[in-house]
Order: structure tokens, then sequence, then C-alpha cells
């Protein structure tokens, strides 16, 4: 017996009120409708209708069941209209969350390409430095800063987020520009609060670098600690102090002499960063085509 077609005649029974009409509906004779029905409630081994030769009427059970089988008929309809939908055109709401500052800075401006390739798309974006947790809150996809922990969802790696130290060219004409980490103890350093619990909340007083001879560790301090690097670099470029700043937040101020970089000969820290999703959402077209774009865009090359 083929319990779905079975499943679909019994539904059909119960709504058209009789065999004779729901045989019309199903394109099969009313012996075969009859046929469908005995073998549905031999398997169940209880019956579904009480019938007459003049009407039909539900048992008790025969009412759950019928329930249960338009449950069971629609999940079957929705994975087959999923199906068609990962051989198609990518459609449909992404949810995504990303950093902050790599939001701002890179993702957002790239977007308006990615909808170019895939105009059927409609984005939604949360920003925030927040580890959300993806399944809960409904995304599709994330980009993560940091070492990604063990589960069950996918990690592509993109580039490292890394950092930049420069200060204004005013503020070095001022102070003077510091040529090796030691110089740094003389210098206003700015520095940005990391919240409780973040891995580098131990670099907000003490900076790292890596040079020729290993790691060093710098004490430093400054007139200002904020938790905001939008504040933090409006701050180096006016002047009042040294900073580390994630390179998507001032490439195009050192490109265009806003600000200087320092100590290029030393290695600042940089953190993983990765594309996170669930293996079985990348059946979806929406999904596929903007991993492969992150990737195109910011993947990791080997």
């Amino acid at each position: 017996m083929d319990l779905l077609l079975a499943m679909s005649v019994y539904v059909k029974v119960v709504e058209a009120g009789s065999m004779t009409a729901a045989a019309l509906e199903c394109e099969m004779s009313t012996t075969m409708v009859g046929n469908h029905l005995r073998a549905l409630e031999q398997r169940l081994g209880v019956s579904l209708l009480h019938r007459t030769t003049r009407r039909q009427r539900l048992t008790e059970f025969g009412s759950t069941y019928y329930q249960r089988c338009l449950e069971v008929l629609g999940l079957v309809a929705d994975s087959e209209r999923l199906a068609e939908q990962t051989q198609g055109d990518p459609s449909g709401t992404l949810r995504i969350t990303a950093p902050l500052t790599f939001g701002t800075e890179r993702l957002a401006p790239a977007l308006s390409e990615f909808v170019l390739r895939c105009p059927q798309v409609k984005l939604d974006v949360v920003l925030t430095n927040q580890r959300l947790d993806l399944l809960d809150n409904g995304f599709d996809v994330a980009i993560r800063l940091g070492n990604s922990e063990p589960s069950n969802l996918i990690a592509r790696p993109l580039e490292d987020y890394t950092l930049t130290m420069c200060a204004s060219p005013a503020y070095l004409a001022r102070r003077g520009t510091p040529q090796k980490p030691g110089d740094l103890a003389d210098h206003d350093c700015l520095a940005f609060a990391y919240p409780a619990g973040d891995e580098w909340r131990s670099v907000e007083k003490q900076w790292r670098l890596s040079g020729p001879d290993g790691e060093i560790v710098v004490a430093v301090s400054g007139p200002m600690l904020i938790n905001s690097s939008s504040g933090l670099h409006q701050a180096a470029r006016t002047g009042m102090g040294v900073v580390m700043l994630p390179d998507a937040l001032v490439d195009q101020d050192l490109r265009e002499g806003k600000l200087v970089a320092l100590m290029q000969d030393y290695q600042l820290p940089r953190r993983p960063m990765n594309l996170i999703y669930a293996q079985d959402r990348y059946r979806l077209p929406k999904l596929r085509s903007f991993v492969e774009f992150t990737l195109q865009m910011w993947g990791k090359q080997n």
C-alpha cells in the first residue's frame, strides 16, 4: 500500500462527503477508493468511518486521524516546494548577523553588489558584537570574530581581522613619531574598552606586538578609554593620541593621509573570522549564493 496515497484518498473522502465524490476528484473508481480506505483501516487496526447506504460519518479516531493526515500531507508538500526552491533562482529573505565595525565598513558597502547579482533576495541584516545564536534568532548566516567553537554549524574561514597602529599627522607633529614599542610609554594611547568576557579584554591597557625578537607587551596609558570603535577613530583623527584600530575602519584614512601607520615592522594582534551557517540550510539558493559571494570577497587564501 502507498501510505501517502491512501492518506490523500482518505482526506478527499472526508472533505467530499462520500467515496463517489472522492473518486471523481481523485480520478479513480469508487472501488479503488474503497480499497484504499480498507487498506488504511487494516494497517491502523481501527475504523475511520461509519458507513451506511445513505451517509458516512467519522469515528472519533477517524476525526483525529484526519487532522494528522492534513499535517503530514502539508509537510510533504512543503518539503517538495523546498526541493523545488533549491533548484531555482535565489529568492526570499536572507537574515545575516555580523560584527558592528566589519559589517558597517566592509559588509554593508559590498551588499549592493550581492543584491545586483541576486535581485530577488531581500536582506535583513543585524550588526552587533554579540554572538547571537543563529537558530534561536532565526538567522541564516553569521560572520563572527574569534575562534569558532565546536558545534554542528559549518565554519568557513575568512581573512583574519587585522589592526593597524596609527595617529594623525597633527598628533605626530606635536608629540613626535614613536619608532619602537618602548616609545609608547611617552605617548597618549587611546584604548578600546572591551566588554567583560571578551578574549581581547586584556589588551585594553597592554598592547602586544610581535617583532624579530618575539612578542613584546607594552603598558600604555592615555586620556581616554572608550567602548566604541567609531568614537576611537574620530578621536584619533582629531589628534588625541595613538590608536590600534581595525583595518576595515582606517584603510581609507591611511590612503588619504588623515592617519599615519606606525611601527609597520611589528605585527599587531589579529583575530580569526569565520562565516557560520547550518549545513541543512546550505541547499537554499539564497544562502548558497551569499556564501559563495562572501568567500569570493573575503575568503581566506591557503
